[in-house]
């Protein structure tokens, strides 16, 4: 019985390697859902939009739309880890009608028409060329809303910490990719995994004032997430948790108090007209 237990063991401890090293191969795999096909365009929203063509430090092209609103305010979109611009052209419209702002959206690397392949490093990369753009076309820190959502929180933070910004706004954010791991891969070691968009050990460093937004029926991203990196930031923060969304719903199902938070917190973050 020993001989048949012992053996049995050494079976599912072989199979545990297999299954963590098959994981982490195909880590990137897990992380980065890119798709590559636009499927709408701007002016399929009633938007109007002009193309954008951003390089990167390291020479790749990014591609995007910077789309009109009726403010100065500009929120720059870094979106989650799926699909591409294309697929939030909706949401997009909700913030121009809703909010006023201009919405700049543009794929990371691997992302739609831009180039390269997505990694952590590249993502901070894009989001940096990202920001400096819209800088450059004359828009003042003060009136910059950088927006992550999911997978784009990690982008945010990262940006928030080396540029100023006069907001930031952080919905369905998660602590690290290692904790996140613990929620759907329980199995794997935090130290095997090598994405860490360590979100958690940054949070406390960013200047601007922070709006974090998560559904309460979050099952990707635990509300707990949010809960926490509020927590670690360390000052006044706002969290506003939307009741009866999932992960990717929040401003379907938001309703007036989605909408009222939002106008709040950007209210209360503007900057006097100079």
């Amino acid at each position: 019985m020993l001989g048949t237990a012992l053996w049995f063991a050494a079976l599912a401890a072989a199979g545990w390697l297999l299954l963590v090293g098959w994981l982490v191969l195909q880590e990137r795999r897990l992380v980065f859902f890119p798709t590559r096909a636009l499927v709408a365009g701007p002016a399929d929203f009633g938007l109007r939009a002009d193309e954008l063509s951003i390089r990167t430090d390291d020479g790749l092209t990014l591609h995007g739309w910077w789309i009109a609103g009726p403010d100065r305010r500009v929120l720059i979109w870094y979106h989650g880890n799926a699909g591409n611009i294309a697929d939030r052209l909706h949401n997009a419209r909700w913030f121009v009608e809703q909010l006023g702002v201009a919405v700049v959206l543009v794929d990371y690397r691997g992302y739609g028409h831009s180039e390269g392949t997505p990694d952590e490093a590249g993502l901070y990369r894009d989001g940096l060329a990202i920001y400096d753009a819209v800088a450059a076309r004359g828009v003042a820190a003060r009136d910059v809303i950088l927006f992550g959502r999911s997978l784009g929180g990690a982008v945010a933070i990262e940006v928030a910490l080396r540029r100023s910004a006069g907001a930031l706004v952080l919905e369905s954010a998660f602590r690290s990719v290692p904790a996140m791991a613990r929620v759907h891969y329980w199995f794997v070691p935090g130290r095997a995994i090598r994405t860490r968009m360590d979100n958690e050990s940054k949070i406390g460093r960013v200047a601007a004032p922070i709006l974090f937004l998560h559904g309460d029926r979050d099952r990707i991203v635990p509300l707990a997430h949010s809960r926490r990196l509020r927590e670690l930031a360390g000052r006044p923060t706002r969290l506003h948790v939307i009741e009866g969304a999932g992960h990717n719903d929040t401003y379907l199902v938001g309703g007036a108090p989605y909408t009222d938070a939002w106008r709040t917190f950007l209210r209360d973050t503007a900057a006097p007209e100079a």
